[in-house]
C-alpha cells in the first residue's frame, strides 16, 4: 500500500506548564496540510528473511535506522499483535526540524497501515496510546483532522475550523530547530487565548490574539525566521505565525501572492 503522510501547522501554541516527567503541557490547535506530504510504501515481504526492511530516499533523515519512527512503529505494534514481514520505503519531502510534524506523520501513518496488515488488528484507542509512545504529535496524525490539543498534545478534542478558503504559504529557511532545547528555554505561563474558542474568532483578529510561545525563544536566536513572518505580512497575509517549534513560518492568504520573495535556499510551499 502507498500512503501520503501529511504535514501540519499549529494555529496558536501556548506552553502552559513544565511537568515533573520532563515534558511540557501545551495548548494548541493542530491543522492538517494535505497538500504537503511524504510518500510511504509498505508491502508484505513473505519471502524475506528479514522481518523488516526499511529504505529511504528524498531528504536525508538524520540518525540511526533504529530511531526512524516508521521502524519504531513496526517494533512497537509487534508487541501487541502479530505482524508479517514487510518492506517499508519512505520518500521524504516534508522538511525536518521544521515544526511541520513530518516525522510524526510518517510514524503514525506507518502505525495505521501496519495495523491493517496485522493478524489481529488492535482497536482505535489502543492505537492512539501506542502512537503517543512514538511521539507527542503522533496521536494527532492518527485522527488527522483539526484538533484542539492539551497535555503533551495527546489530549484531543475536535474543533470546527476550515481554512479551505485560504491559501497556505509555508516558508522554511532550512534551519533545524531543536525542539527539546526550545522547550528548555521557554517560560511556561497561562495561555493568552482560549484556543478551543478559535473558530468563534474572526481570522482577521488572529494577528492580535493568537500567538506561538516558541517565537519568544526562537526569534532572538534566529532573526531570519522572524523576518519571514514580517515578509509574509508585507505580502498580504491575513495571519502569519511560526508552526510548532519552527523553523517553518506559514501565512494565510485570501489571494495567493504572485511573488514570494525568498532566496532559492528557502523551501517555499503554496497550498
Amino acid at each position: 500500500m502507498v500512503l501520503f503522510p501529511n504535514a501540519k501547522i499549529n494555529l496558536g501554541l501556548y506552553i502552559v506548564n513544565r511537568r515533573n516527567d520532563g515534558f511540557h503541557d501545551i495548548e494548541t490547535v493542530f491543522y492538517p496540510i494535505p497538500s504537503l506530504t511524504d510518500i510511504l510504501e509498505i508491502v508484505p515481504a513473505k519471502d524475506s528473511a528479514n522481518e523488516l526492511t526499511f529504505t529511504q530516499t528524498g531528504i536525508t533523515v538524520d540518525g540511526p535506522l533504529e530511531s526512524n519512527l516508521c521502524v519504531k512503529a513496526y517494533h512497537l505494534l509487534k508487541e501487541y499483535t502479530s505482524l508479517p514481514h514487510v518492506k517499508i520505503h519512505l520518500h521524504k519531502l516534508i522538511p525536518m526540524g521544521a515544526g511541520l510534524g513530518g516525522g510524526s506523520a510518517d510514524g503514525a501513518f506507518a502505525l495505521k497501515a501496519l495495523n491493517q496488515l496485522a493478524a489481529n488488528p488492535i482497536g482505535h484507542q489502543q492505537l492512539l496510546e501506542i502512537a503517543l509512545k512514538l511521539g507527542s504529535d503522533c496521536p494527532f496524525f492518527i485522527e488527522n483532522k483539526p484538533t484542539f490539543a492539551t497535555g503533551r498534545g495527546e489530549v484531543m478534542q475536535p474543533i470546527e475550523i476550515d481554512l479551505s478558503h485560504y491559501h497556505v504559504v509555508l516558508v522554511n529557511p532550512k534551519i533545524h530547530v531543536n525542539t527539546g532545547k526550545a522547550y528548555s528555554q521557554s517560560t511556561p505561563k497561562p495561555a493568552a487565548t482560549n484556543l478551543m474558542q478559535l473558530s468563534k474568532l474572526s481570522i482577521d483578529t488572529w494577528k492580535e490574539s493568537v500567538s506561538n510561545d516558541f517565537e519568544e525563544v526562537v526569534f532572538p536566536l534566529h532573526p531570519e525566521i522572524e523576518a519571514i513572518k514580517t515578509e509574509l505580512y508585507r505580502l498580504g497575509a491575513v495571519y502569519a505565525a511560526m508552526s510548532g517549534s519552527g523553523s517553518t513560518v506559514f501565512g494565510l492568504f485570501t489571494q495567493l501572492p504572485t511573488q514570494v520573495s525568498f532566496p532559492d535556499n528557502y523551501f517555499v510551499h503554496k497550498g
